[in-house]
């Protein structure tokens, strides 16, 4: 296993996410959590997570195994990320079987789809953000073989180490610009939200700018369109957490 002073030193002076989840998912191999999946999103409601373009996903669960969990719509009743909405902490995915009387239909369906690709044993951990429509959770799965009774004598020996891995990975991965979103900004609508998130007006922007205010109103109703939101003050929102805008040219 990774000295876990060598583990922290090397992901939060990490400069990517790729560099970060490098280091992590060979952090957890070592104590038998072959397959994880992370999933962010800041845009959470009181039903929804959000548009599934906004999440941030990072996981090394096989290709066919994540086309249909993902884009088939699966994790959305997946029962350990039911878990994680509505809990922060860690969890034994033994509590899938303890609450099997509650699972709905689509749930138990997610379930067995998850015994077809060998996803039987694991821990999940909700990790308590700084917002509430902020939500982050991972879900680690043992190695092939190994059984729930094996993964939970792993957390009671290491559970305190892990559950801080994985809080910092997660801090650094949010604090890091993600470069997989499909819906880039213009220069100039870039430049635009960044003036509106220092809070200037329209006209205010026109005059720095060089444009007219219905140059400006434009290019404001463009980068609502490209990021998908209703708002140009939660386009604002979005493109930060994007790292869209304010961030250092280089």
């Amino acid at each position: 296993m990774i000295p876990l002073l060598e583990y922290l030193e090397r992901t939060t002076d990490a400069t990517s996410i790729e560099e970060v989840w490098s280091v992590h998912t060979r952090a957890m191999a070592a104590y038998g959590f072959e397959r994880l999946f992370y999933g962010f999103t800041r845009f959470r409601t009181a039903k929804s997570l959000g548009d599934r373009d906004d999440f941030l996903i990072l996981s090394n669960h096989t290709p066919d195994f994540l086309e249909t969990f993902m884009d088939g719509g699966l994790y959305f009743h997946a029962p350990m990320v039911r878990w994680s909405t509505e809990n922060v902490g860690a969890c034994s995915w033994s509590w899938i079987a303890d609450h099997a009387e509650m699972l709905t239909e689509e749930e138990r369906k997610v379930a067995a789809f998850n015994r077809e690709h060998g996803i039987t044993a694991g821990y999940s951990i909700s990790f308590r953000d700084s917002s509430t429509r902020n939500k982050g959770a991972i879900g680690l799965a043992g190695r092939p073989g190994m059984t729930q009774a094996e993964v939970d004598r792993v957390w009671a020996l290491h559970g305190r180490e892990l559950l801080q891995m994985n809080n910092v990975a997660h801090l650094k991965i949010t604090s890091l610009p993600y470069a997989g979103y499909k819906r880039v900004l213009t220069a100039r609508q870039r430049e635009t939200l960044e003036w509106v998130g220092d809070g200037k007006t329209t006209q205010d922007i026109a005059t720095i700018m060089g444009l007219t205010p219905a140059t400006v109103e434009k290019h404001l109703r463009l980068a609502r369109e490209a990021l998908d939101a209703e708002t140009t003050a939660q386009a604002v929102v979005k493109a930060s957490f994007q790292k869209q805008i304010f961030v250092f040219s280089v």
